[in-house]
């Protein structure tokens, strides 16, 4: 395609005779012969006039406007090259030039670019078309503009045909470091990309979010701005509005600065290749270009300012483009590049650190409201799109917080007020059972003592409790894994131990005084007071054993609170934790099952009524416990286990131990064998004159039925003799009773 438009653009040029210039060199600027040619394109006038003819003759118009500025870097080119020539640079080889006045058009430059194809020592102005160019020798070799990137952009695809060098003074747009598409292309100037780049740093650096962008409507205005809003979006800067001016005005300011001329130019061998490798200085910082044909040169951040009507321009820092940092000269230019920040250029206030940006359902994300981060969130920096979540398994974070905070880590500490109140009930516990233990080896051959079931099971009992009360020791401090295996096991099996105990006690004073023939011959036959101990403990250890072999309980982290960390103890199998408790709760049952029976025993032996309030107490507690042990939460988790177990063991304490030792300590006449003798003795003459008239009641209600009521078996009823003769066996029965029973105890 872009051979065909060089075809006929050159047809027409050859064919059509009748242009404003009379020969091709009335077309040429200015012009040197040399050995090797070096073209210039440069708009010297501003703009091209157009024709009045309708339709417009193919011919070029001529050109209006001049440009002071641009014939200055005409005339650099020209310097410049004059300078090699007359240096000993290139010995024996001159150069020459042929520069353009492109009007800032780009029919002109495309004309000029012809004439720059054309093949060399050629008669006839003519571009020759080729498959291959390698071997074409055109009329110059390489091209020094132009300065407009819309101008550069035609030109090059052009100059692409022969590879022939281009090397651009002020082309800035991002598009030409594309070298598929501009192979041949090279600038002195940084790409738009980090001119629009080093804007949207400014901006930023400036604390500036809301701005208007002007651009030129060209192909370098219109590139420009789309790179600058990608540029802005990346630094949260919004584009409050856009506007597009004519690309070409009368007032000349409105065109770039003058720009830095090649100092040298080299051999025509490799060209295009050599240009890429050159490398220079200015004295102080070196020059080269990079892979993409632009020059690592940077920008000048200038400022105007309008003093007494005056418009003055300031140089205030330079951009480096690798490092992306602006550099100022001196602290008069750092002061007034500080100063920018003083002006407010935003569409909403910026958010705080704890806070985060809330769109407002304007089409702008600069505008937006600020709203407290949640708990658990935080944000750390201005303007942040959204809060950040903190870990919750080891941070928290308050409303409106900048930062996380660490959990604490708590626990049942020893520290505690509740902890140390619970510890000191514990101790006067342990101190309860060691006075009533001296009270009763002291007293150990009293019958009380004796009634109790002598020392070893009284000792039995007491280190049960002793151990029970020293097992909420384990429930206090830093859990750790052997406090969670050791503290419910050791109550578990210490308690069963004193519950069967007390099992014993209750079948033995029940046998003792029981006067039914059938129950007594029951509780003989269930009456093994070792095998019972053994038997039911046994069971509650094959329990807790299978717990810490299959389940054991494990120290965890609960991180369910927002706040704090809970280290506690993981129960590892609540079906054995329930499992535990519940065969307790069987055995205390059996016990107060038991001790109601005897409730109505001699008051010396009568523990049952102690007893069934005992077990009431530990009842109560433990049905408390469930619903309380489910619902708290907390570190104080621990406290309300420890509470019930000191009410279950000071109930059953207080109603084992505490009467007998105030009848050892304060009615010492009842604690004598005669005593005792004589209770047991007036208890069961009551029994046996309760259980005679129950069975004289018995006779008097059959004999009258047998007198009202004749029949065939009245001859088996005893006569009233023999009744009489029967009571007074019975009475003599009981008189000889309580001894048999006494020797029995």
């Amino acid at each position: 395609m872009a051979l065909l438009i060089i075809l006929i653009t050159c047809l027409v040029i050859i064919l059509d005779t009748s242009q404003s210039c009379h020969t091709p060199d009335d077309f040429v600027a200015i012009t040197s012969p040399g050995h090797i040619m070096i073209g210039g394109l440069f708009a010297i006038h501003e703009k091209m006039l157009s024709s009045d003819d309708h339709p417009r003759r193919p011919q070029i118009q001529k050109c209006v406007g001049f440009e002071i500025s641009v014939f200055l870097q005409t005339l650099a080119m020209i310097h410049s090259i004059e300078m090699v020539n007359n240096s000993t640079l290139l010995s024996g080889v001159k150069l020459g030039y042929e520069i353009y006045d492109t009007c800032t058009e780009v029919t002109a430059a495309m004309a000029a670019t012809l004439r720059f194809l054309s093949k060399f020592n050629c008669s006839r102005e003519t571009v020759i078309f080729q498959c291959d160019y390698s071997s074409y020798l055109p009329r110059v070799k390489a091209v020094i503009g132009a300065g407009y990137s819309e101008i550069s952009m035609a030109v090059s695809r052009m100059l692409n045909l022969q590879l022939m060098p281009q090397v651009s003074y002020e082309s800035t747009a991002e598009i030409l470091s594309d070298k598929v598409r501009f192979p041949s292309f090279l600038r002195t100037v940084p790409s738009d990309f980090y001119q629009t780049k080093a804007m949207a740093h400014l901006i930023r650096q400036s604390g500036w979010n809301w701005v208007g962008a002007i651009t030129t409507d060209d192909d370098y205005g219109r590139l420009a701005l789309n790179t600058f809003a990608i540029q802005a979006a990346a630094n949260k800067v919004c584009i409050a509005f856009k506007e597009v001016l004519p690309a070409f005005l009368s007032d000349s300011t409105i065109e770039g600065r003058i720009n830095q001329i090649l100092e040298r130019i080299i051999t025509e061998a490799q060209l295009l290749a050599v240009l890429k490798n050159v490398t220079f200085t200015d004295g102080r910082n070196s020059f080269h270009f990079d892979a993409h044909g632009d020059l690592n040169t940077g920008y000048d951040v200038v400022l105007w300012k309008e003093t007494n009507g005056l418009m003055t321009v300031t140089k205030m820092a330079e951009y480096d483009l690798q490092r992306d940092v602006f550099i100022t000269t001196n602290q008069e230019t750092k002061r007034e590049f500080r100063k920018l920040k003083q002006i407010l250029s935003k569409c909403s206030k910026e958010c705080s650190p704890g806070q985060m940006k809330k769109a407002t359902g304007s089409q702008h994300n600069c505008c937006y409201e600020c709203v407290s981060c949640p708990e658990n969130h935080y944000s750390n920096e201005t303007d942040m799109d959204h809060c950040l979540l903190c870990n919750n398994e080891t941070h928290w974070a308050p409303v409106r917080s900048s930062m996380c905070f660490e959990k604490e880590v708590e626990y049942l500490d020893w520290d505690d007020f509740l902890a140390l109140l619970l510890i000191a009930l514990s101790l006067l516990g342990i101190a309860f059972v060691l006075a009533i233990g001296i009270i009763f080896t002291r007293n150990g051959k009293t019958p009380v003592v004796k009634s109790f079931g002598g020392l070893v099971v009284c000792y039995v009992m007491l280190v049960c409790h002793a151990l029970n009360f020293a097992s909420t020791g384990f429930f206090i401090g830093e859990p750790q894994d052997f406090a969670c295996k050791t503290r419910q096991t050791l109550f578990g099996v210490t308690f069963t131990l004193c519950v069967s105990c007390i099992l014993t006690k209750s079948l033995k004073i029940l046998l003792a005084f029981s006067f039914d023939p059938k129950l007594t011959t029951f509780l003989k036959c269930l009456y093994r007071p070792v095998p019972i101990v053994l038997t039911c403990t046994g069971i509650q250890v094959v329990i807790c054993t299978l717990w810490l072999v299959l389940a054991a309980p494990t120290v965890e982290e609960n991180i369910s609170l927002p706040r704090v960390i809970i280290l506690e103890c993981e129960e590892g199998s609540a079906l054995a934790f329930g499992t535990m408790l519940g065969y307790i709760t069987i055995l205390a049952f059996i016990c107060f099952v038991f001790a109601f029976k005897g409730r109505k025993l001699p008051e010396n032996y009568n523990e049952a009524k102690f007893l069934t309030f005992g077990m009431l107490i530990y009842f109560i507690a433990w049905i408390t416990f469930i619903p309380v042990y489910t619902t708290t939460f907390g570190k104080y988790l621990p406290a309300v286990e420890i509470i019930v177990i000191l009410i279950s063991n000071y109930g059953i304490l207080c109603c084992t131990f505490f009467p007998k030792c105030y009848v050892i300590l304060y009615k010492q006449k009842t604690n004598t064998k005669s005593a005792f003798l004589q209770m047991v003795y007036n208890y069961s003459a009551r029994s046996v004159d309760s259980l005679t008239l129950s069975r004289v009641s018995l006779g008097s209600t059959s004999h009258d039925t047998a007198t009202t009521n004749p029949s065939p078996i009245r001859s088996h009823l005893p006569a009233p003799g023999l009744a009489h003769t029967g009571t007074k066996k019975t009475v003599k029965v009981s008189k000889t009773l309580p001894q048999k029973r006494s020797s029995s105890i």
